[in-house]
């Protein structure tokens, strides 16, 4: 399907604008699981400066959804109204060190944070060297890994509002719990500082490849996927209990159940977004009729479907 093209029209309420703007523009090739449908507008702004322009000249009706590099989204096949914002290496990618910090902006890859504080003997930013996402996306979701969490190093983050106001948030600011933060969706995050403790490069090196080689060894890494899929429930660990439920490796269309580690789904090569979500579905009914748990997607859906 397609949407009313309304690029002409923010283009002429917004002059001094220097990104870019694609009309119906698809989004599936920006997600890992490479499906779904088009954004009606697909705005990708220079600079911080140049996303507080557009917001605060964009009608407050017109719905605004950013994404980062797409690894823990699901895009429905009928795609998404409004304009989808997506920060770029370019303008929001940079990485520093300074004593114990590292700042970053929000479309830098965790991996890239950890390698910023590695190459400055910064250590306790190890867990992002094995989360396959973006710094936007860690601070959404309290992103965390191999013991680490996203609330544990951070010291503040800086974002703008749907109005085009910037925002700054400490720690406690960001409200914090597993898997999410308590900030305002609308908020768009646009950098982050983090810290960590000065250690010997040996050891930081060492635990980056022990995070690495958990990784290849138990997450199918190199299948289209979204990485996990549901929360841990408390007390329980997603993957047994689909496992449990008899779900390792089952198939729904193109999508299926990981072998290696079945709290991932794959796209085997034709799925589309509706198969992914419904297995996911499904799964989800037969662990809550095997355990009486209910998971909750840790995987993010967006639009409409078809």
């Amino acid at each position: 399907m397609s949407f009313p093209d309304i690029t002409p029209e923010l283009k002429a309420a917004m002059p001094g604008l220097r990104g870019r703007l694609l009309a119906n523009e698809p989004l599936g090739p920006l997600t890992w699981f490479r499906v779904g449908g088009p954004a009606q507008v697909l705005f990708t702004p220079a600079d911080e400066d140049d996303l507080v322009h557009f917001l605060a000249h964009l009608r407050e009706e017109i719905p605004v959804y950013v994404v980062g590099v797409g690894s823990n989204l699901i895009v429905r096949d009928g795609g998404m109204p409004g304009v989808v914002i997506r920060l770029s290496p370019r303008g929001f990618g940079a990485t520093s060190a300074d004593g114990d910090i590292v700042r970053a902006g929000t479309a830098a890859l965790d991996k890239r944070v950890a390698e910023t504080a590695a190459a400055a003997n910064i250590g306790g930013l190890e867990f992002y060297f094995g989360i396959p996402g973006a710094v936007g996306g860690a601070l959404r979701m309290n992103a965390g890994a191999n013991g680490g969490e996203t609330k544990d190093v951070l010291i503040e983050a800086a974002g703008i509002s749907r109005d085009g106001h910037k925002h700054t948030f400490d720690s406690a600011g960001m409200k914090f719990v597993y898997r999410n933060s308590g900030v305002d969706p609308s908020i768009i995050f646009t950098s982050a500082r983090f810290r960590g403790v000065i250690a010997a490069p040996e050891a930081i090196r060492a635990r980056m490849d022990e995070v690495q080689i958990h990784r290849e060894t138990a997450q199918p890494i190199r299948e289209k996927t979204g990485g996990s899929t549901f929360k841990n429930p408390p007390g329980h660990s997603a993957w047994k209990l689909i496992d449990a439920a008899g779900c390792r490796g089952l198939r729904l269309g193109g999508a299926q159940v990981s072998e290696m580690h079945c709290n991932f789904l794959i796209n085997t090569g034709e799925a589309t977004a509706c198969d992914i979500e419904m297995l996911g579905e499904t799964v989800r009914a037969r662990v809550r009729e095997n355990s009486g748990i209910e998971l909750q997607w840790e995987i993010k859906r967006i639009g409409i479907a078809r």
